[in-house]
Parts: C-alpha cells; sequence; structure tokens
C-alpha cells in the first residue's frame, strides 16, 4: 500500500488512515473505522511511519505527526 502518489501527495488509502488516527489509536481500531483488512492497516501505518507521517508507540498504538497532519491538511 503506497501512501504518497508519484506526485507527492497522499494516496487516498492514506489520507484515511491518518484521518482515523484524529485521536491516536490502535491497528484494530483504525481498521474497523477505515473498513480494511487489519494487514493493510498495519502494512499502511509500518510505510507511513517509516516515512516520518505516524508514529507507533511501545503499546502499538499509532498516531499522526506534524509531517502527517501537514500532508492531511495542506495550507491554501
Amino acid at each position: 500500500m503506497a501512501c504518497i502518489g508519484a506526485s507527492g501527495e497522499l494516496t487516498d488509502s492514506a489520507r484515511r488512515l491518518l484521518a482515523a488516527l484524529d485521536p491516536p489509536a490502535a491497528p484494530d481500531q483504525v481498521a474497523a473505522h477505515v473498513e480494511l483488512p487489519l494487514y493493510r492497516v498495519r502494512s499502511g501505518l509500518r510505510e507511513m511511519a517509516e516515512a516520518g507521517l505516524v508514529e507507533i508507540n511501545d503499546t502499538g498504538a499509532c498516531a499522526i505527526t506534524a509531517l502527517g497532519r501537514s500532508l492531511l491538511h495542506p495550507a491554501t
């Protein structure tokens, strides 16, 4: 699951996952909210964590970072 498209914008699935992280949530809660399989959510969250868009804490809860928030809600 790619999180950033070729032109640098968030993909639709990444946008949905990031939006589901306000407030921070566990992957299973995100999967239920966005109605995607848990394996796809976990994969997407890992990819976005590597890109600096999401932080995953020791308990597995995920939170959107400032970078992720700026891509989700770009200034117009």
